[in-house]
């Protein structure tokens, strides 16, 4: 996949995303190159994501949101930085009766507590113009059985995300929501579930589609080049969270 941003919006910015190798982290990372980053690709798996984005001229690292030495460490090996884009999450679906205490630890960890160490260890190492861009979701607004956690979780990424808007200033923090983005995710339901699942939501949001990574590099690459945007959560959802 290849982004379709403005060539040149992001010349000579270095962009750090972090997330897996495919899905919405790879076409953030694509985009950004397209729209002229350097980038920096990091997750858990350092050498699974290097072979990930093989000739496409990106630096791969380690990084696991849920260990902050392991945030510190990469701060110390990037000197300075524009953007940071922190795309990862962990699974916690599931009603109230069958959530874990792990469970639901890991999700904030990665998705809430992980940007706010990340933003504790790389707040003096961003350039003039820097962002950091968290990832929340539609849940936060329209929570749905099952999606406790999730919505939680989301929840607090958006309120993270004011906070060190107005912490961190003049680098801008804002968040980007999603809604049902066809990713691979929804494969797990099986070929059959998971066209019932779109089939219905295509038909009852005001777009009339499912979103695709796509959709949400452009959010992202807009939120990192948008100068006087700060402290927001811009919702890719279709508009799903209206009906």
């Amino acid at each position: 996949m290849s982004g379709t941003s403005m060539p040149g919006r992001l010349e000579g910015r270095t962009v750090l995303v972090i997330g897996r190798g495919s899905g919405i982290a790879r076409a953030v990372a694509l985009a950004a190159r397209d729209a002229g980053a350097r980038l920096v690709v990091a997750g858990r798996d350092g050498d699974g994501l290097a072979r990930a984005y093989t000739g496409t001229g990106f630096t791969a690292e380690a990084v696991d949101l849920t260990d902050e030495r392991s945030i510190a460490e990469l701060a110390g090996r990037i000197e300075k930085i524009d953007h940071i884009v922190s795309t990862a999450s962990a699974r916690a679906r599931g009603t109230v009766d069958v959530l874990d205490q792990e469970t639901v630890r890991v999700s904030f960890d990665t998705k809430v507590i992980g940007p706010m160490l990340l933003a504790k260890h790389f707040k003096d190492r961003f350039r003039a113009g820097g962002s950091l861009t968290l990832f929340s979701g539609s849940s936060a607004i329209k929570p749905t059985p099952g999606m406790l956690a999730v919505a939680a979780t989301n929840g607090a990424a958006d309120v993270v995300a004011k906070a060190l808007a107005v912490e961190l200033a003049p680098v801008r923090v804002n968040a980007v929501s999603p809604g049902t983005i066809d990713t691979g995710a929804y494969d797990a339901l099986g070929e059959e579930r998971k066209a019932a699942l779109f089939a219905d939501r295509s038909a009852r949001n005001p777009a009339r589609r499912i979103g695709t990574a796509q959709d949400v590099a452009e959010a992202v690459v807009f939120a990192m080049t948008s100068t006087f945007l700060t402290g927001v959560s811009l919702a890719v959802d279709g508009g799903e969270p209206l009906v």
